[in-house]
């Protein structure tokens, strides 16, 4: 019993002291100023099974943009205070949690949350302590020796007092929070066994122990991490990982109108977000907000210049608002003189570079020793400094320093390593290199290009990524429209147009090289960055090169080539879905993109029913900007037109015009069109349903539909149907061809009812014609094609050519003008058993086939069609298919 309400006694003490700890929060600064309520402030954040806790090695923005695209596949969202609760089917217990999440996502404010409701008894009550022991503060006892109750002692002067060491007998939470932070070995193989609680080891071998459950094993441990630290924990010590993904776009609304109580600002600066795609998308990191919210704060009321565009206008605006703030408050300065502490800034950025290069967030005395940083005055630039660089008192007032993000010490990185270079012509960046890579790369380019091409030559090295972002603040302040913010720190300023187009030729090279896709992507966030328009263009032509298929690009990967696209400049007018991948997926990565554009042409792309379901969203969404949706030749089938018809008759929806020409629509399909008509029949003008099987009933239908007065519908087209047309594929399109023995060459002899051509040594008795091939061993069909046709072809032996020609081809002589595809009048393509070769006007186009013994060509098996080749072109008349057949060769139809 006397052991029961020391327990209940600690319990109380313990719950007192966590509340008053937990309940204020100091967002995105140092403990200086007003705190803020955290029951007040806290947004719900948007937390998800999360997984593996495998490495991530893409950099951390990436990351952010990723969450943001994520496509509307099933995901389980969990609740902060439910993470140790078993998901719905899952049946095991749950003892150590993973949570992943991006340096600023929210992890650490939650842990709080989840403390301070546990102290305030509004969850988790079945859980009788909770212990937070944060990493950066177990790294200062990473030489002593200890006992785990002795380690608990000094986080938690309640267990000392009560002296209870039998935590076995209770349900005890332990919380790890930042194991990115951690600079203990965490040795899971190497360190020895311990089972006792009240053995004296180092604290590596305890957490090591406890996390393996050895000590304690009854005890619940939840552990948080930025992703590229994840898998410092084995993976078979983690039941369950979780992620925290930020704010949705609700979310990000609710944070602004919990930060301001000026309701008229909030809306103003909500507004301002939302006009700008890479605001927008930035704002859903909880510290991107705050970032966002203080700038934009400060220059709706002082009605400042143009708003940030980019991520360096963006974060050179935060630091000059916050070094103008602190020189007023510290040093009495005027706000229209030099703003910058010039000393303070450099000190601050050759810390941030020096630790950004090592892979440190948190730094120590001897840290900032190495930057020349007497610690006496550390804290002078954490005062003047106070939303950009922090130091916190830890176990016996030791103190660690950080910046408050991540993105901020890339920032003044980037600053330190600028300045250096125009004020003192000092390139940092070649010092990084390896002497071989500086004498084999002896740039003969200005300084300044030398400069940023080294620059991106040591990111391009980095596995981890750690100077992607740094990289795109680096080349983004080479902008001039940058460095005009940056006057106090520059002696002189450096900008060059000719630099600038030389530094995004060479961004631009390094693209082609193919380097792992990651760092690709980086790369188009850098010609971002430096306002290069033909941005979109680069990316479409990395999409269709090889870097798509070797290797299959990742959702991550995927969502920040999205996000490039939708902060770029370039206006996303028409979206042309075979410009980047002409796939079901590209459609459903790529969806943000086709809501933001005008026109989505996803023609002949293989969209299925669930290609149907997303595109809902577009035509759903408010303001719904797609105005022109072509959809044809795609098997959508009436269950997808079904889909398709919730949209449009959605009152949001401002479609102007359809194209559903071949995708296999029945009577049922023009149905739930009309049915989308009636209930939003205002703005559709164009309908084709060409090449379908709507039926007389299905014509009448949609004939009676636009007979209704509100009906809008200028342009309807139901030619070409048929019960021919609902077969899959190109299969719907297929014609029937006979040879044409008028034309058949005098060494090539025809069978099979005409359907058979083979090529001959000896000459065949045909009579004279005016349009036989007098020299070239070729032959054209009877049937002059129109429209959409398709047919299959069957060759043996070993080479022969298909084609297509007007009918004007000359038969006379050897000259190219009578040679199919070497001509402008006619298009070709050469099959032999190890190659493809299309031709067209003597131009051509060598095909990679993957190797097979088909030579059934235009076909891989029974039901999978492979795309060879596609010619385009305004044919100006009926296109006969021709053959040229070669020597012990046949072909048939």
């Amino acid at each position: 019993l006397h052991s029961d309400e020391l327990a209940l006694t600690c319990q109380r003490e313990l719950k007192s002291n966590l509340k008053k700890k937990f309940q204020c929060v100091f967002e995105g600064i140092a403990k200086q100023g007003n705190p803020t309520l955290l029951n007040k402030i806290y947004t719900e954040l948007y937390i998800t099974e999360g997984g593996t806790g495998e490495v991530n090695n893409e950099h951390e923005l990436r990351q952010i943009e990723t969450t943001t695209m994520k496509q509307a596949r099933p995901e389980t969202a969990i609740k902060c205070n439910d993470i140790f609760t078993p998901l719905t089917g899952q049946d095991k217990l749950i003892r150590t949690v993973l949570t992943k999440g991006v340096a600023g996502i929210g992890k650490t404010v939650s842990v709080q949350k989840f403390i301070l409701d546990w102290a305030e008894g509004k969850a988790n009550q079945d859980v009788q302590f909770v212990f937070s022991l944060p990493f950066r503060e177990l790294n200062l006892m990473k030489e002593d020796k200890n006992t785990f109750i002795d380690l608990l002692n000094h986080f938690s002067m309640e267990t000392k007092e009560s002296r209870i060491s039998n935590f076995d007998k209770y349900k005890v939470l332990f919380i790890f929070d930042g194991l990115d932070e951690c600079r203990l070995p965490l040795d899971f193989q190497k360190n020895k066994i311990c089972w006792d609680v009240t053995v004296s080891t180092s604290v590596d071998v305890l957490l090591t122990n406890l996390i393996k459950g050895n000590l304690l094993p009854s005890a619940l441990l939840w552990i948080t991490t930025r992703p590229a630290a994840a898998n410092k924990i084995p993976s078979g010590c983690v039941d369950q990982v979780t992620e925290v993904r930020g704010f949705n776009d609700p979310q990000k609304e609710e944070y602004f109108r919990k930060r301001f109580s000026d309701e008229d600002l909030a809306s103003r600066i909500i507004s301002h977000i939302k006009t700008s795609r890479s605001l927008h998308i930035m704002c859903h990191i909880p510290v991107f907000c705050w970032i966002s919210a203080t700038v934009l704060e400060h220059m709706l009321k002082h009605k400042r210049e143009e708003m940030p565009k980019t991520l360096t206008e963006m974060y050179t605006h935060l630091v000059v608002f916050h070094t103008k703030q602190k020189n007023e408050k510290y040093l009495g300065k005027e706000e229209t003189g030099p703003h910058w502490n010039k000393e303070s800034i450099l000190s601050l950025g050759k810390l941030a570079f020096q630790q950004l290069v090592k892979g440190n967030l948190i730094f120590y005395e001897e840290d900032l020793k190495e930057a020349g940083i007497d610690v006496n005055v550390a804290s002078v630039y954490s005062g003047l400094c106070t939303q950009l660089f922090k130091e916190e008192c830890v176990l016996y007032q030791d103190k660690v320093y950080c910046f408050v993000h991540l993105s901020i010490q890339e920032f003044l990185a980037a600053v330190y390593v600028f300045l250096s270079f125009i004020n003192n012509n000092e390139n940092l960046m070649n010092k990084l290199q390896t002497k071989s890579r500086i004498f084999s790369s002896p740039f003969r380019d200005k300084p300044e290009v030398t400069f940023y091409k080294s620059a991106v030559d040591k990111a391009l090295q980095s596995e981890t990524g750690n100077l992607d972002l740094f990289l795109r603040f680096l080349l983004g302040l080479s902008l001039e429209s940058n460095q005009k913010h940056l006057q106090g720190l520059l002696t002189k300023t450096r900008s060059s147009s000719q630099s600038h187009e030389e530094t995004i030729k060479y961004i631009k090279e390094k693209i082609r090289e193919n380097p792992s896709t990651e760092r690709s992507i980086n790369l188009f966030h850098c010609l971002n960055e430096l306002n290069d328009h033909s941005l979109v263009d680069e990316i479409q032509s990395f999409l269709r090169s090889g870097s798509l298929s070797k290797p299959k690009l990742s959702p991550a990967q995927w969502s920040a080539l999205v996000f490039v696209l939708l902060t770029s400049e370039k206006e996303l007018d028409v979206f042309d879905l075979k410009k980047y991948s002409r796939s079901e997926e590209g459609l459903l990565r790529l969806l943000p993109v086709v809501k933001a554009s005008r026109a989505a042409l996803l023609s002949g792309c293989l969209v299925t029913e669930e290609g149907c379901a997303s595109l809902v969203s577009a035509l759903e969404s408010n303001p719904s900007h797609l105005r022109e949706l072509d959809l044809s030749n795609n098997d959508l089938k009436d269950s997808g037109v079904k889909l398709l018809s919730a949209g449009l008759g959605n009152p949001h929806c401002k479609l102007e015009t359809l194209r559903l020409s071949g995708c296999l629509v029945t009577e049922e399909g023009c149905a739930s069109l009309v049915s989308a008509l009636r209930s939003n029949p205002s703005h559709l003008r164009e309908l084709d349903l060409s090449y379908n099987h709507p039926g007389d009933s299905g014509v009448r239908l949609l004939s009676a539909g636009l007979e209704d007065p509100h009906c809008r519908l200028e342009k309807l087209n139901v030619e070409h149907g048929g019960e021919n047309r609902m077969k899959p594929g190109l299969r719907k399109y297929v014609c029937y061809l006979t040879l044409d023995p008028n034309t058949v060459n005098r060494r090539l002899s025809l069978s099979e009812e005409s359907r058979k051509v083979t090529c001959r040594r000896e000459e065949q008795p045909y009579p004279d014609h005016p349009e036989r091939f007098e020299v070239w061993e070729q032959v054209l069909c009877r049937e002059g094609l129109t429209g959409r046709c398709y047919w299959e072809v069957e060759w043996s032996g070993r080479r022969h050519d298909i084609g297509v020609t007007y009918k004007g081809i000359n038969r006379r002589g050897m000259g190219e003008d009578c040679c199919l595809g070497h001509n402008g009048n006619s298009w070709s393509l050469f099959c032999s058993d190890n190659r493809y070769t299309a031709w067209h006007n003597n131009n051509r186009t060598t095909i990679d086939v993957p190797s097979s013994s088909s030579h059934r060509v235009g076909v891989a098996s029974s039901d999978t069609l492979t795309l060879l080749i596609t010619f385009t072109s305004t044919f100006t008349e009926p296109l006969y298919p021709g053959f040229r057949v070669y020597d012990d060769s046949s072909v048939s139809l």
